[in-house]
């Protein structure tokens, strides 16, 4: 979950420093956001089966 905060921070700052003109640089870093994000989430998951 770390590498997407990472991922997003980066692409922010580009946007604020040089203004992203690139379309494709935002949808591929939404694109590994979410990813990363999906894969870490899935990492951390309870395995514990819930007791009725």
């Amino acid at each position: 979950m770390d590498i997407a905060k990472y991922i997003t921070t980066a692409v922010l700052l580009s946007a604020v420093f040089s203004g992203l003109q690139n379309p494709w640089m935002i949808v591929s870093a939404i694109i590994a956001v979410l990813l990363t994000l999906t894969w870490g989430l899935w990492l951390v998951r309870d395995n514990k089966k819930k007791e009725d």
